[in-house]
């Protein structure tokens, strides 16, 4: 019986492992098995793997002729090429899609960047074990208030700037009517209906009164309440736009998918062969069909910069995004004006794609899930280590409740936690404390007028003393 080993310590070979004869049976001639595993060692052989860019998972650095990689799934791949004795080769890819091709064809073993665990993929090719989850996010740029004749009128509601038209008009129809009565063109001469709009108008403008209209008595109420509702509404409309001018008020940002997908035109994902915008066309969601319909395959950057000129948002992973854009987009005082909503698009595991029943997935998968386990266990533990106490702190302490306390926080998850700041109760000592301060100083003025007042007194009883005595007559004897 034959075996072929395509990795060991000399290379692929065929390998007896036993023999059978009628008189003697089955004998092996290596350890009992018949079916040894092929890939749990690769005895130093040299893979082809592939990758591409995806921070902060794989990154690439070109120093001089040397590529450098580092990252997190690259330090995963380092680990499990120790753990299985490979080492590995990438191959170039200027695409995502040139990054799945090779390893389709088995040119390379596998893709060992994070893919996200789509039903439609499974369609093309396998995944290793889900060693995480990642939440996919959209990130786009701040509105921003767009220059407009409009901006005048932003500091007063539509229902404000309605009234005072109808009022405008109100009052120069009844002025109108008035200035044509012949009993009133006969005391005051005759007034044309553009002259009485125009100095209406212009009372409302803060232009004043020509004292035509003001002239009748039978006018001084109504002119009266068109100059005081003239004043209020131009006092009013005046802070409003200084107030909006110094503070505008931006146009909302949109947090969640149903905003985003009223808002923009299209969004941009990472090329994955039409993938994600088959999963989107495919839910049973209306805004997720509605975001399927939009979407452009294209570069992480090239998506971003996308955001900034049109109205357009990117796709990816949330670290992702917070790594290019602080790296590329941000301002010195560390501001962007991109922005990534609040709202998770979708919450997937991610996994490494590889060939349709590759025979050395089970091995990178044991590899994978330790990784996961050691991780998980390092942050179950990670809380333990910071036990600052002393050793005999329980013996030490006398008070019950602050032994009660200890032995919570050692406990697994630290259910005991120190109480916040009581901020009513804080708020109140410092307006306490500000009180007894202004009473102190209200006191120190008071004894320091008083001290000067009793000063005072006493010099001008002595210059009263001194001035009756010059005044006094000398008694001689």
């Amino acid at each position: 019986m034959l075996v072929h080993l395509p990795y060991s310590p000399d290379g692929a070979r065929v390998l007896q492992v036993a023999s059978w004869t009628p008189t003697s049976g089955l004998r092996y001639l290596t350890p009992p098995t018949l079916f040894p595993e092929k890939y749990t060692n690769f005895y130093g052989a040299t893979i082809n793997v592939t990758a591409f860019t995806y921070e902060p998972y794989w990154q690439e650095s070109i120093e001089g002729n040397t590529t450098r990689y580092s990252g997190t799934d690259y330090n995963q791949l380092v680990t499990v090429a120790q753990t299985l004795n490979f080492t590995f080769r990438v191959l170039p890819s200027r695409s995502w899609n040139e990054v799945t091709d090779q390893m389709q064809v088995r040119k390379s073993f596998m893709a060992t960047v994070i893919y996200p665990v789509i039903p439609q993929d499974l369609e093309r090719w396998d995944f290793t074990f889900s060693y995480d989850q990642t939440a996919g996010k959209f990130a786009m740029a701040t509105p921003v208030i767009t220059p407009s004749w409009l901006s005048f009128c932003y500091p007063l509601s539509g229902q404000v700037w309605i009234g005072v038209l109808a009022c405008t008009l109100t009052v120069c129809f009844t002025l109108v009517k008035i200035t044509r009565r012949k009993t009133w063109q006969t005391r005051h001469g005759v007034l044309s209906t553009g002259s009485v709009v125009l100095e209406s108008v212009g009372t409302l403008l803060g232009q004043g009164l020509y004292g035509r209209l003001s002239t009748s008595q039978s006018n001084h109420i109504l002119v009266g309440t068109w100059l005081f509702f003239s004043v209020v509404v131009g006092t009013a409309y005046r802070a409003s736009l200084m107030a909006s001018l110094t503070l505008p008020r931006l146009p909302p940002r949109p947090e969640t998918i149903e905003e985003l997908v009223k808002v923009i035109d299209r969004v941009t994902a990472r090329s994955s062969g039409g993938t994600y915008t088959k999963f989107f066309l495919n839910s049973e969601s209306s805004a997720f069909r509605e975001l399927g319909s939009m979407m452009v395959e294209g570069d992480d950057m090239d998506g971003l910069n996308a955001a900034l000129k049109m109205k357009s948002a990117h796709l990816g992973a949330r670290l992702t995004l917070q790594q290019i854009i602080s790296r590329n987009f941000a301002k010195l005082d560390g501001t962007s004006r991109l922005y990534i909503g609040k709202e998770k698009l979708l919450q997937l595991s991610i996994a490494w794609p590889v060939p349709h029943d590759a025979p050395y997935t089970p091995q990178v998968d044991k590899c994978l899930r330790i990784i996961s386990q050691g991780e998980q266990s390092f942050k179950d533990t990670l809380d333990d280590l910071f036990d600052i106490a002393h050793a005999d702190a329980l013996k030490v302490i006398t008070i019950e409740e602050d032994k009660q306390f200890l032995i919570s926080q050692r406990m697994k998850g630290r259910p005991g936690a120190m109480a916040g700041i009581d901020k009513t109760l804080s708020i109140k000592e410092v307006i306490k404390l500000h009180r007894e301060y202004m009473e102190l100083k209200r006191r120190e003025k008071a004894a320091t007028a008083f001290a000067q007042a009793q000063e005072i007194a006493e010099l001008e009883s002595s210059s009263a003393v001194l001035c009756h005595l010059e005044m006094s007559p000398v008694v001689t004897a």
